[in-house]
C-alpha cells in the first residue's frame, strides 16, 4: 500500500511536469495476477491512489470496501483509470474486481464537480450518449479466454501498420467485469467497446509493473503484446501533434516492483529508458550473448525470441536505431557467432536474420544497402540449411 501510493504520486508528478502542470484525465494500469501476488497488491494500490481511495478493513483484517477520500483531503482531481486485467488476475481475484467495480460506480455517482472527478466526467459523457454501464473500468479478454493475440500476429508477421496491433488488443480486451455487470441482463464479461473507446481516447499514460529481476520487458512477448499494444490502441485515438506531424504519443511508465524498503522512493521510468538499459545489459551484451551460445539450441532460441520481441516493441513503442545496428553486428554479421547459431538451432538463426530484415522493411531500422544485402544472403543460406535438414529427416 505504501509503495503503491508513492508510485501513483510520482506518476502524477512526472505527468504534470511534462504537461505544464495539467493532471492526466485517464491513466491505464495493468493488473497482472503474478505481479499482484508477488507485490501483495501494489498495482491495485496504484489504482486506488490515482482515484483517491483507500481500503477499509473489518475486525478480522479482511478488506471489505474501497472508500473515497474527501476531495479537500486529496487535494487534486480524481484520475480516471482504465484497469487492464490479465486473465489470471480476472479469474484469481474476482473479489478484488468486485470491490474495484463498486468503487468506480460510487465515484461516478459522487456529488463532486466534474473538474475534480474525471471518472464522473467521463461517465456523464458516456451516459449522455446512451451508453450502458458508463462507470465500467475493468476490462479483460472474453470470459474463460486469455491473451491479446498480438504476440501471435507479430510472430507470424501477418500485419501491415502498427496501428492494427492496437486494434487487435482492443478487440480482445473490450470485455467489462465486476459486480455491477448483469443488472441489465448481461453477465460479467460483457463487451463494452464504447466505454473502452472513450477510456483509450482520454488515456494519457500507461503503467506497467515489472516484478522479476530475471525477466524484463525485452525477455518475453507478453509485455509488448499487452502493455505496448494498449499504448498503441490509445495512440490510435489521439489527434495529430503539430510538433511532429504524427499522432500524439502516450507515455508508458515502468515500475520495478522489487527490492528496497517500503519507505524508499519508488522509481518510475519511461519505457524508452528501460528498453535501452535492458538491451545494453542483455541482448547487446557480449557476455550475455556468449552465455546463451554456450546453452546450445535452448540459448539460440532465447536469442531468437528476444529478436521477435524487439520488433514487437518497435511497433508499439520506440526502439533506438543503435539497438538494431548492434544486434545485427552481434548475431548475424559476426561470422563465428552466426556459425554457432546455425549449428545449434538453424530455425532460431533464421528468425534472427528474418527479424532484422523485417525491421528494415517496416522502416523501424535505418541501415545501408550493403548490410541488407549481406543479411539477405544469410537468410537465403539459412533457409537452404533448414530445407536440407528437413530433407534428411524426411527422405
Amino acid at each position: 500500500w505504501a509503495r503503491g501510493q508513492k508510485a501513483a504520486t510520482e506518476i502524477i508528478r512526472q505527468h504534470r511536469e511534462a504537461n505544464s502542470g495539467a493532471y492526466p484525465e485517464t491513466v491505464a494500469v495493468t493488473l497482472w495476477g503474478l505481479d499482484a501476488i508477488k507485490t501483495r497488491g501494489e498495482s491495485v494500490a496504484i489504482v486506488l491512489s490515482l482515484v483517491g481511495a483507500y481500503p477499509v478493513r473489518e475486525g478480522t483484517g479482511r478488506i471489505v470496501r474501497f472508500d473515497l477520500k474527501p476531495l479537500d483531503e486529496l487535494g487534486r482531481p480524481r484520475v480516471d483509470v482504465l484497469a487492464s486485467l490479465s486473465g489470471i488476475f480476472r479469474d484469481s481475484f474476482a473479489n478484488v474486481v468486485d470491490l474495484l467495480d463498486d468503487m468506480f460506480e460510487r465515484t461516478a455517482a459522487a456529488d463532486e464537480p466534474i473538474e475534480m472527478n474525471f471518472i464522473k466526467k467521463h461517465a456523464l459523457t458516456l451516459k449522455d450518449d446512451g451508453v450502458e454501464r458508463p462507470a465500467a473500468r475493468l476490462f479483460s479478454n472474453p470470459p474463460g479466454d486469455y491473451g491479446s493475440m498480438v504476440n501471435e500476429v507479430v510472430g507470424t508477421g501477418d500485419w501491415e501498420e502498427s496501428e492494427s496491433l492496437g486494434e487487435t488488443w482492443k478487440g480482445r480486451n473490450n470485455f467489462s467485469y465486476g459486480r455491477n455487470e448483469g443488472g441489465d441482463g448481461s453477465t460479467s464479461g460483457t463487451a463494452r467497446p464504447e466505454v473502452l473507446d472513450l477510456l483509450l481516447e482520454t488515456t494519457e499514460r500507461v503503467v506497467q509493473e515489472i516484478d522479476s529481476v530475471e525477466y524484463g520487458l525485452t525477455d518475453i512477448q507478453e509485455y509488448y503484446a499487452n502493455t505496448g499494444a494498449l499504448k498503441k490502441a490509445a495512440e490510435n485515438r489521439k489527434g495529430i501533434d503539430p510538433a511532429t506531424g504524427r499522432k500524439k504519443k502516450v507515455s508508458l511508465s515502468i515500475i520495478e516492483a522489487f527490492g528496497g524498503p517500503e519507505d524508499a522512493d519508488v522509481p518510475v521510468r519511461d519505457v524508452e529508458d528501460v528498453l535501452r538499459i535492458e538491451y545494453r545489459s542483455k541482448l547487446l551484451n557480449p557476455k550475455w550473448r556468449d552465455a546463451m551460445l554456450e546453452q546450445g539450441s535452448g540459448g539460440a532460441y532465447e536469442i531468437s525470441q528476444r529478436m521477435t520481441a524487439m520488433v514487437g516493441w518497435s511497433a508499439t513503442a520506440d526502439v533506438d536505431n543503435f539497438v538494431f545496428d548492434q544486434a545485427a553486428e552481434r548475431y548475424a554479421l559476426d561470422d563465428e557467432v552466426a556459425k554457432k547459431l546455425q549449428q545449434s538451432n538453424p530455425e532460431a538463426f533464421n528468425n534472427v536474420v528474418k527479424r532484422l530484415l523485417e525491421a528494415a522493411g517496416r522502416g523501424m531500422w535505418e541501415t545501408d544497402e550493403d548490410t541488407l544485402d549481406k543479411l539477405r544472403e544469410l537468410y537465403s543460406e539459412a533457409d537452404d540449411l533448414i530445407e536440407q535438414g528437413s530433407s534428411k529427416t524426411n527422405p
